[in-house]
């Protein structure tokens, strides 16, 4: 009797099922994290075996400050703000990067740290995607015009172009387009609004001109659908916005609305890996593929956001259309494609982590009085 139970323990060891690795990703939410998930995510577990599940949350570093310091880490990869990752890599909450090592290099060779777009704001943080604050128009709003807008400044022409356009609600993107629409050079934005003796009352007063304008006005939006709508309801003729909302208007609801890329800002999310938890590796396996040139022209088959590597624009002009639907171009819909960066600001976090109270305050101000 021993023996049998002996041969079936043994049996039940050796022939027991191994426990599928996991690794937990929190982004999000909605058609975001669902990008990433068909993008990167499933095509990673369906190579690797591991199981990668999406966790949604509300941003900041709160949770993963309080896994960390209870030494309780169920979190493996965070996706990030800038200042998030800054702060993060300072307390230690974050694993810092050796980003040629850590990371492939692209197709041709190029090291990782030389494909991705732009510099990375930290040591713990690694590129995902960028995204654009531009503006959109009505067509229909200039009836017989023999010219539509163009540039950043055609935004504030209220004698060319006239009518009412929408602007956010806070002072964040605001300010760099009024001082590239009021002929500051778009890398010497944020210079200006530091150090030259008032440079945030020539940004103020640049939109203060333009919500006065009799020929113009301002209205303010807060939620992403807000500019598309406002569009198409013929209540403004042009809005800023973010382009993946104005991309879904356009391809997926059939507005017509055109985007304009001269002067948009680029804005950016990264991915972090969280310090102290026991499957690090898993996780930085994971990782590895998400931020690959593949990986993340994968997610641009499901939302107008930029892959953060170079390399991953060739895979998707090789393949166009790269579009889920099987028609649309993406390229063209790229904020890093060359035709659309030919003038771009680059987002500053440090800026408005250093001086959003100050701004707030001038904002609200303005607001106020109009």
């Amino acid at each position: 009797m021993k023996k049998v139970l002996l041969v079936a323990a043994l049996v039940s060891i050796f022939f027991a099922p191994l426990a599928t690795a996991e690794v937990n990703v929190v982004s999000w939410g909605g058609a975001y994290t669902e990008s990433q998930k068909l993008g990167y995510g499933d095509p990673y577990q369906e190579k690797s075996g591991v199981k990668i599940n999406w966790i949604d949350y509300s941003g900041g570093l709160s949770e993963v400050r309080t896994q960390v310091e209870a030494g309780n880490v169920t979190w493996n990869i965070v996706d990030l703000f800038a200042k998030d990752t800054i702060v993060g890599c300072d307390e230690g909450l974050l694993v810092e990067f050796d980003f040629d090592k850590d990371f492939p290099a692209a197709p041709d060779g190029t090291p990782a740290s030389e494909d991705f777009f732009a510099p990375m704001p930290s040591d713990c943080a690694v590129g995902n995607i960028l995204y654009s604050w531009n503006y959109a128009y009505n067509p229909n709003a200039f009836p017989g015009s023999d010219t539509m807008p163009t540039t950043i400044a055609d935004f504030y022409d209220t004698e060319k172009f006239p009518g009412k356009r929408s602007i956010y609600t806070s002072a964040m993107s605001n300010l760099e387009i009024a001082l590239v629409a009021d002929g500051v050079s778009a890398n010497a934005v944020y210079n200006v609004l530091e150090s030259q003796t008032g440079g945030l009352d020539r940004a103020i007063s640049k939109i203060e001109t333009l919500c006065t304008d009799p020929n113009g006005g301002c209205v303010f939006w807060s939620a992403g659908t807000q500019p598309s709508e406002l569009l198409a309801s013929g209540e403004v003729v042009m809005s800023t916005g973010w382009n993946g909302r104005f991309f879904n208007a356009i391809v997926n609801e059939g507005t017509t609305i055109t985007q304009v890329w001269d002067g948009q800002i680029l804005d950016y999310e990264y991915f972090g890996l969280i310090a102290g938890q026991p499957n690090q590796e898993e996780a930085m396996e994971a990782l590895r593929y998400f931020t690959g040139t593949e990986g993340l022209a994968g997610s641009a088959k499901y939302i107008a956001y930029a892959p953060f590597r170079i390399s991953s624009l060739d895979i998707i002009e090789a393949n166009e259309p790269w579009f889920k639907d099987g028609k649309t171009v993406m390229l063209p819909q790229m904020p890093t494609a060359p035709e659309n960066t030919k003038n771009y600001i680059l987002m500053n976090p440090e800026y408005w982590a250093d001086n959003e109270i100050e701004v707030g305050e001038a904002w609200e101000a303005f607001k106020s009085s109009l």
